[in-house]
C-alpha cells in the first residue's frame, strides 16, 4: 500500500467518523467522493478495504441505484 492510499484511507475514516457521530448513516459513493475530491472508484475500493479491515465501524454494501450505497455504523 502506498503512502498516498493510507492517506485516502485515514481521510475516508475520518469523513466516515463525522457521518456517524449520530449513528448509522446510509451513503452513496458519488457524494462521499465528490466531498472528499476522489473518484468514485477510489471510494469503492477504498470501502471494500474498510468492510475486512475497520475494527471500529460496520461498513456494509446496502444497494446499487445509480451509485453504491453504503450502511455505515460505528461499533
Amino acid at each position: 500500500m502506498t503512502a498516498q492510499t493510507e492517506t485516502k484511507r485515514q481521510q475516508l475514516r475520518a469523513y466516515l467518523h463525522r457521518r456517524t457521530a449520530e449513528g448509522e448513516c446510509y451513503l452513496k459513493s458519488k457524494f462521499v467522493a465528490r466531498d472528499l475530491d476522489l473518484t468514485t472508484r477510489e471510494i469503492g475500493q477504498l470501502f471494500a478495504d474498510l468492510r475486512k479491515e475497520a475494527d471500529d465501524l460496520d461498513v456494509e454494501r446496502w444497494a446499487y441505484s445509480s451509485a453504491t450505497t453504503w450502511r455505515v455504523e460505528r461499533r
